[in-house]
């Protein structure tokens, strides 16, 4: 028959401890979840308070901890995300099979619902002609600010640049990140849309979706040389 374990009681445990007395010197860990009152009464001990401070840069530190952890584990997916993100452009032999192969990636591993790539330049193939904006058509105008700090940005599209980047689509777009393609030789616009509206804060880096512009517009680059060199 299985013996019931009772938990100890408190004359077993002053019992204890009061025949090894070096206990706590092996456990000194076990004193910073305890609290030990002192005959001073109401006055805090030295012994007291150095405790308390020890408690409070202990947790600091494991705070710190934690916070590095975090940041590795992020850095780690952004990597993924960036090495998925590459392999997915270089598998792609046309724009149009850049622009199925980008609405995947940022799907499944970038957790988004909409991705919109509009080049600014003077389209070289009608059949092409969703995917260019001439430079000067009136479509770039709600996109000025964007394009003239080169920077990108996140939070909460107007409905005016929705419906020029997402048509029937632009209402369901509650944040996004638009990145000016102008960090390689292609002028563009990239932007990246979520059904949550705290998906793109305005508080976010902006490093990533640099970086993400600059190997999408090399890979475009290069395909439209192709291109040309082929007609």
């Amino acid at each position: 028959m299985k013996e019931t374990k009772h938990p100890l009681t408190s004359a077993q445990v002053e019992n204890y401890l009061s025949q090894h007395t070096e206990f706590f010197h092996e456990h000194l860990h076990l004193l910073e979840h305890m609290s030990i009152p002192h005959p001073s009464g109401s006055a805090v001990s030295l012994i007291s308070k150095q405790l308390e401070i020890f408690r409070h840069k202990h947790q600091e530190l494991e705070n710190q901890l934690n916070d590095l952890i975090n940041i590795a584990r992020e850095n780690d997916n952004s990597l993924i995300r960036m090495h998925k993100l590459t392999l997915a452009l270089l598998e792609a032999s046309s724009i149009d099979e850049v622009i199925a192969n980008l609405e995947v990636v940022f799907s499944e591993y970038f957790l988004t619902d909409f991705v919109a790539l509009r080049i600014i330049k003077k389209c070289p193939d009608p059949s092409m002609s969703h995917l260019f904006i001439e430079p000067n058509s009136k479509e770039l105008l709600p996109f000025l600010k964007e394009l003239t700090s080169n920077t990108p940005k996140c939070g909460r599209p107007s409905i005016t640049q929705s419906k020029v980047l997402f048509g029937t689509s632009a209402l369901e777009i509650k944040s996004w990140a638009i990145i000016p393609m102008s960090f390689t030789e292609l002028d563009g616009i990239l932007a990246i849309g979520s059904r949550q509206k705290d998906r793109f804060e305005p508080n976010m880096g902006n490093l990533f979706l640099r970086q993400i512009s600059e190997v999408i517009g090399t890979r475009l680059i290069s395909l439209l040389r192709k291109k040309s060199d082929a007609s």
